[in-house]
């Protein structure tokens, strides 16, 4: 049963948090990530929290503004995720539904969903209808555009670190052979029953895709992930109707029609939302049933937490991308075990912070 919360007031704030290592890939080069915290809190004393991640540190001068103002339209009234979720996006229509607009969308709609859950005292999935359990999972916290002459021990340590199965591989060198170098040189180190799923990050163009990808046809890949510009759908049916290695598409679609649209134009084998841009919970809600009515997985991109919750309660549910980036600022990051992310049968999504660290990775915007 959902609890009647009312919202008191919302509080967001903007951390730059250390990586491990470096990501270097065709997106960018990034030593430290950003993130959003979103504290709700409710008449009733009950705080929802949520994060966002927009890669850029000067992005939250814009989203952080967004939230606050949609946030006004909720005042003093019961907090209703879904009737919220429409609300907040008929609000920005004249401004348009992708974008910052529904970021912010969706850092609000979690943070609903964290404080309805913790308020049934259940975990999130199990007030979704599901229940708590494993989420298979594989390790992208490596393997990027760096020296090949050290993927095969980087390999090694991701595996090693949870039990996993399956790692996340960058691709798109200048040359074939390095692109062909790395896979190996990842396998020798993992294993070679290891899960190669492969992220290009839209790197290339149409035409070069189509020549490296055929090229790596054979190499026994799990996917190809973005080889081309995120939305160039007839670029995208073109690769999956020519290539034996699934395509995986989705971190870039802007709320369940962007899925749709994909859907329908049989532009991917493969479905990865994004819950930033997704919409959310509620947004995932709607986007995730059009995947499983078509019969095509879902897997996810960044939020492991939230994500692993939601995952628990969708029809097609295929892999959790496991990062632990947020983890510096987390009072208790979530258990990996033999490859699975283990879902906390605690309230809520399972996420508070670590204030300590909150204040020292802080900043201004």
């Amino acid at each position: 049963m959902f609890a009647k919360l009312t919202l008191k007031s919302i509080e967001a704030r903007a951390v730059l948090v250390p990586l491990r290592g470096p990501v270097v890939s065709k997106v960018g080069l990034f030593s430290d990530w950003p993130l959003i915290l979103i504290d709700l809190h409710t008449r009733e004393g009950i705080i929802g929290r949520s994060y966002l991640e927009p890669y850029l540190k000067n992005a939250a001068r814009y989203i952080i503004p967004a939230i606050h103002d949609l946030i006004e339209a909720l005042e003093a009234k019961p907090l209703a995720p879904l009737d919220d979720f429409q609300r907040n996006r008929r609000s920005l229509n004249l401004i348009g539904y992708e974008g910052v607009t529904m970021i912010a969308v969706a850092g609000i709609d979690m943070a609903i969903w964290d404080a309805l859950a913790k308020a049934a005292g259940m975990p999130l999935a199990v007030l979704l209808g599901g229940t708590v359990g494993p989420v298979p999972a594989y390790n992208s916290n490596g393997l990027w555009l760096t020296e090949i002459a050290t993927l095969a021990q980087e390999a090694a340590e991701l595996v090693a670190e949870g039990g996993f199965g399956g790692l996340k591989l960058r691709l798109g060198r200048e040359r074939l052979a390095e692109d062909i170098s790395a896979i190996r040189a990842a396998r020798e180190g993992a294993g070679e029953d290891i899960k190669l799923m492969v992220d290009f990050n839209q790197g290339l163009a149409l035409g070069a895709a189509l020549n490296r990808c055929h090229a790596l046809d054979d190499e026994g890949l799990y996917w190809f992930e973005e080889p081309i510009t995120y939305d160039n759908l007839a670029g995208y049916v073109q690769l999956s109707r020519e290539l034996k290695t699934p395509v995986q598409l989705g971190e870039n679609f802007y709320g369940p029609r962007g899925l749709y649209e994909a859907v329908r134009a049989g532009a991917s084998d493969y479905v990865m939302p994004d819950l930033m841009r997704i919409g959310g919970v509620s947004g995932w809600l709607r986007a995730a049933p059009i995947a499983a009515a078509a019969g095509i997985q879902v897997s996810t991109h960044l939020y492991p937490e939230t994500a692993a919750h939601l995952m628990r309660v969708t029809v097609t549910a295929h892999w959790l991308e496991w990062q632990d980036w947020a983890d510096p600022i987390l009072q208790k990051p979530f258990a990996v075990k033999d490859g699975f992310v283990e879902v906390p049968d605690v309230p809520g999504i399972g996420i508070e912070w670590d204030e300590e660290a909150v204040a020292k990775y802080r900043y201004d915007v």
